[in-house]
């Protein structure tokens, strides 16, 4: 079915500027098909009278907020893991995704698809495990995508085991992934028109051997494609990696030739200023997700020298949120803390982080910017919702206390996928009840493991 020719008038724009900074603007966006054709002063001139007119009196167009990192399936323990103690990687997130059936990733990858696109998101980047289980949801929604087979050849079941931190690599397991990679690969990269793309991903340094991460390398090399990885994200991670190797993880990785500006780093809370130092000049993109990462007291990430080295950085959301309204107001907050009290750095540069920067960290100069021949990847807010008045400067308002209610519609090439506040290609009734009863057959499955882990506190009713 071809997309409708678009004329957005009144609109209120945010716009990037020389600088780098958005600004806001006032116009016509004239979207054809997929992309922007044209950005017109107001009134726009004639040769749009075939155009379907929309008036965007009262709201503003933003370029769609790029989630860098996030794992949707585990939205499964939200409210849970935020205030439990332990190694949550591996004796709670590892198992609960491998505990789902595969209907029931679907559906909770379906839920946090909705939260996505209600809290103004137009593209996820999602690494997981037996992502082809949910790819197809995902891909349904209408959002842009990049998925990843998240590849370990440590038996990653076991290191949570009794606490024990225990690795044990074997080769046939760590093919199990680069044979799902590939699979993932073949029949998801370039879908959907190209809306639906593939990472090559290792988990971590940890659980990655040198063997794994060559392989991974050159599947990689052989399809051209960009990479991503969890780096320094937990204590266990160090601890293996400098028993087993001597080394920082940074250090493993830049020995192991996995360093490049290819490559999508998550969180760094463990790296040291030297391993800044080394991913900065090796060009690596931080994917940094302060919210998830301070759910127990701020993300005590290197961020000073991050900043001051010049990293990119784009912003996830990780785990049990979808929204990135939180991950822009935790990040300025731990950004700015890196320098006790600050201004620096300012909301439009926290809000790069979450269009312009994320796109660079993926390679593409066409999302992210509200720019001719780019994507009509847009988010539109309500100029009238409480949070955004009074207006002085709309970026810092959104920085600062939006949240997905100022939301009204979400477009992404050039359909909506949320129009007026309603979803047009999920029916979001259904989404969240499907992923409750997902949820709870999982809990269920948990309580009756042979384990030593805590479960959560849960309501009686």
């Amino acid at each position: 079915m071809p997309l409708p020719r678009l004329l957005l008038e009144n609109a209120r724009f945010l716009e990037h500027g020389p600088d780098g900074l958005a600004v806001l603007r006032l116009g016509a966006i004239a979207v054809e098909g997929e992309r922007i054709a044209a950005i017109l002063p107001e009134p726009a001139p004639a040769g749009f009278d075939d155009f379907e007119r929309i008036d965007c009196t009262g709201r503003a167009v933003s370029p769609g907020l790029i989630n860098a990192h996030t794992h949707t399936v585990l939205l499964t323990l939200r409210g849970t893991v935020e205030d439990i103690e332990g190694n949550l990687v591996y004796q709670y997130m590892v198992p609960a995704s491998y505990l789902l059936e595969p209907h029931e990733r679907a559906a909770i990858a379906r839920l946090g698809c909705v939260e996505a696109i209600r809290s103004g998101s137009t593209t996820l980047v999602d690494p997981l495990r037996l992502v082809d289980d949910y790819a197809e949801a995902m891909a349904d929604s209408g959002l842009r995508l990049w998925l990843c087979e998240s590849a370990a050849d440590a038996l990653t079941r076991e290191v949570g085991e009794g606490g024990a931190g225990r690795y044990r690599y074997d080769r046939a397991w760590g093919q199990t992934f680069l044979d799902r990679s590939r699979a993932l690969i073949g029949r998801w990269h370039g879908a959907r028109e190209g809306r639906v793309e593939v990472l090559v991903a290792a988990h971590g340094p940890d659980n990655c051997s040198p063997w794994m991460l060559a392989e991974l390398k050159k599947l990689a090399a052989e399809t051209g494609l960009r990479r991503t990885i969890h780096l320094s994200q937990v204590v266990s991670e160090v601890e293996q990696v400098r028993a087993a190797h001597g080394q920082t993880s940074t250090e493993y990785l830049r020995d192991n030739d996995w360093l490049g500006d290819d490559l999508l780093a998550v969180h760094w809370t463990f790296c040291t200023e030297d391993d800044v130092r080394i991913l900065a000049e090796h060009g690596v993109h931080l994917a940094h997700c302060p919210a998830s990462m301070s759910a127990k007291g701020p993300h005590r990430l290197p961020m000073r020298a991050i900043l001051e080295n010049g990293v990119n950085i784009a912003l996830g959301t990780d785990n049990m949120t979808e929204d990135m309204f939180h991950a822009m107001k935790l990040g300025l907050v731990v950004h700015r803390g890196a320098y006790g009290r600050s201004t620096v750095p300012s909301p439009q540069q926290v809000f790069n982080c979450a269009t312009t920067n994320a796109a660079r960290a993926l390679g593409r100069d066409d999302i992210g910017r509200i720019a001719v021949g780019a994507k009509a990847d847009l988010t539109l807010f309500d100029l009238g919702a409480p949070a955004l008045v009074p207006r002085i400067s709309l970026v810092s308002n959104l920085v600062h206390y939006g949240h997905p209610g100022v939301v009204t519609d979400v477009m992404v090439g050039g359909r909506f996928l949320m129009r007026a506040g309603r979803l047009t290609t999920i029916d979001e009734a259904a989404a969240i009840a499907e992923a409750q009863a997902a949820t709870d057959a999982m809990w269920a499955r948990f309580a009756e493991q042979e384990t030593t882990v805590p479960l959560p506190l849960r309501d009686a009713v």
